[in-house]
């Protein structure tokens, strides 16, 4: 009786694995090459939505009202950012929906990445 549940928990367990498995590679978006590229999918849901409010290339900052950043666990608000790469700042308008991602580099939170939403 003990080797039967024993047995049974061991399928269960490689069973859900698989499962959960399949879920993000299901989640993930495919490759050139047609296979899922499950860092991407992960990358993308870093990605914390928001509008922008203003571009100020001069100084190289932006302002964008955002939802939570759960990777700093900062809830929603609107404030102004440092970004990585200047170059962003001309991808970008008042009044775009984007998705952006952010990270905390010598004491303040800067831009990284930040593409249009869908």
């Amino acid at each position: 009786m003990h080797l039967i549940k024993n047995q049974t928990l061991h399928k269960l367990g490689a069973t859900l694995t698989m499962a959960i498995g399949l879920a993000g590679a299901a989640m993930a978006q495919p490759t050139a090459s047609g296979k899922p590229d499950v860092q991407l999918a992960a990358s993308a849901a870093d990605m914390t939505d928001g509008e922008v409010r203003k571009v100020d290339k001069s100084s190289k900052k932006i302002t964008i009202k955002h939802g939570e950043i759960k990777s700093l666990d900062m809830p929603g608000m609107t404030m102004v950012f440092q970004v990585k790469d200047p170059a962003m700042l001309d991808m970008v308008k008042t009044g775009d929906k984007v998705k952006f991602k952010v990270e905390k580099a010598d004491g303040a939170i800067v831009v990284t990445e930040i593409q249009a939403a869908k």
